[in-house]
């Protein structure tokens, strides 16, 4: 076993849109960051899992997440690679942001190297050494077998909280009452679709479609559909045993390509993530799942008989596994009440959306104070059992329903780059700052602040 020569000031575990933006955060302060990731490029779900579109920067009409966020729509558009941020015409939220995956692939590698952070591809955390209370280095497989990496802090930000798991963080998985997790998705993307006999069975259909009822001008007018639906089908299908799985519409957003659209409908339950059987059997039923929407699609959703599908997944999409028990747990009261912490790193507008783990239903809550909007507090990505841990993303300290809220790309990238934020203040002030929890919150939101980031 052998241990990688260089030292890095930062690692980096995870490449979604959380651990990129801690990654480019501390090298633009100049810091020796190194980023792993297990697949092979950045984006981690939007480029992986087939996920998309980007979901949300807004609350309302007013945006709450800038920064990193801001910036990536913005080279994406200069690019080609996006619209921007457009209304969501199914209402859920108010604007989402459709982009190209392969678009989205060569702006983070551009972001990623402009900022000077080194990044491995192709390997994954399996272990971690610990001594008195600090990670001193982590145990890395990639293809020449394992090796150590060294490094002051680490920044977990794999999504099921591989690094902290490993390292001995506390950590909970799954909903309170019985662990059990929402359900996993195999996303499919499909070209070739005719949008214009779509749309025109829904506009004449319309009271068919509750979600987007009295939503028709914006329909006509959005050059980028998204689509909440066609229960009614589902559910026949269902009966007569062309679907077997439980989901009570069909939900399809369309890409920055005309015509293409990602469906996000399909729904895995009773396994979980964080195992190697789980995992392995999860993509098997997605792409089972995938294959009986595909012949539903084509003989019962006008628009899509000589639609092609591109791909699915390519991996299975996980909402929530694993979660960091941190100094402080964000909860459902937190988001529902708008909660405005003194502290706080990030704002955010996604509603709690939990998809029910034993199947059928879909809970949501859109109450998020008066304001329509909440923060996220510091603490959630620190815990007082390892003095040089940050977890970020998805896997911070969250309830099951606050994590059902803060899961999306959006808020997981504001909270990527507040993590990259601090670690490198750590380390700029290493004579008076001991750990992760030592450092000046106020400065933290101030560094942020100049760095366009929404508080």
């Amino acid at each position: 076993m052998n241990s990688n020569n260089e030292f890095y000031e930062i690692v980096v575990a995870g490449g979604g849109l959380a651990g990129t933006f801690a990654a480019v955060t501390a090298a633009r302060m100049g810091k020796k960051v190194l980023l792993l990731d297990s697949g092979s490029c950045l984006g981690g779900t939007l480029t992986c899992c087939g996920v998309g579109p980007m979901m949300t920067g807004h609350s309302r009409d007013r945006q709450v997440i800038g920064g990193l966020f801001e910036e990536l729509t913005e080279r994406l558009k200069r690019n080609g690679y996006s619209c921007g941020h457009v209304r969501d015409t199914t209402g859920y939220i108010s604007y989402l942001t459709p982009f190209s995956a392969e678009g989205m692939k060569l702006v983070l590698d551009e972001m990623t190297e402009e900022a000077g952070c080194e990044t491995f591809f192709h390997v994954s955390v399996v272990g971690a050494e610990k001594c008195r209370g600090k990670i001193s280095r982590v145990l890395v497989s990639g293809p020449e077998g394992l090796f150590w990496v060294n490094a002051d802090i680490f920044i977990d930000a794999t999504g099921d909280g591989d690094l902290a798991y490993y390292a001995g963080a506390p950590m909970k998985k799954g909903r309170e009452s019985d662990g059990k997790s929402q359900p996993m998705t195999m996303n499919a993307k499909y070209c070739n679709v005719d949008r214009d006999q779509l749309l025109d069975y829904i506009l004449k259909n319309i009271e068919k479609f509750p979600r987007l009822y009295g939503k028709e001008q914006l329909l006509r007018e959005s050059g980028h559909l998204s689509i909440a639906g066609f229960s009614e089908e589902m559910k026949m299908a269902r009966e007569k045993g062309i679907l077997h799985f439980k989901r009570e519409e069909l939900l399809m957003f369309e890409t920055d390509r005309k015509g293409e659209f990602i469906i996000n409908t399909t729904r895995i339950t009773e396994l979980d993530g964080t195992t190697v059987r789980g995992l392995s059997q999860a993509e098997r039923v997605g792409r089972i799942q995938c294959n009986e929407l595909d012949y539903f699609l084509k003989k019962y959703v006008p628009g899509f008989k000589d639609a092609v599908l591109e791909y699915t997944g390519p991996s299975v999409g996980i909402r929530g596994s694993r979660q960091l028990e941190g100094i402080y747990t964000l909860t459902a009261e937190d988001i529902i009440k708008g909660t405005q912490f003194e502290t706080r790193i990030a704002l955010a507008a996604y509603p709690i959306d939990v998809h029910n783990p034993d199947g059928q239903g879909t809970k949501s809550i859109f109450k998020m104070g008066e304001q329509g909007y909440y923060s996220i507090p510091y603490e959630v990505m620190i815990c007082r059992e390892i003095s040089n841990l940050l977890v970020t993303g998805r896997c911070i300290s969250a309830s099951f329903e606050a994590q059902a809220a803060i899961r999306t790309t959006p808020t997981t990238s504001a909270l990527g780059q507040a993590a990259g934020m601090a670690a490198a203040m750590v380390l700029q002030d290493s004579e008076k700052v001991k750990d992760v929890n030592g450092i000046d919150r106020k400065e933290l939101q101030y560094k942020l602040k100049t760095r366009g980031v929404i508080l």
